[in-house]
């Protein structure tokens, strides 16, 4: 739970303001837009080795 402290004649949008920015923070929705859909660990696997491959033929190393 976010508890988000309001000072005396502070106004409902900054207060709005904080708990947006905190909850972001948090990366809530992050985690429940991963759970919305499950993936196999073999294609994540797959996915992660493809990323690497990319990158190092982009960035390789130049030898």
């Amino acid at each position: 739970m976010l508890i988000i402290p309001v000072k005396e004649g502070e106004s409902i949008e900054k207060a709005l303001k904080k708990y947006k920015k905190k909850f972001e923070r948090t990366g809530v929705m992050k985690q429940l837009r991963k759970r919305q859909k499950f993936t196999k660990p073999s294609i994540l696997n797959r996915e992660q080795k493809l990323k690497a491959i990319y990158k190092n033929v982009k960035y390789g190393t130049e030898e």
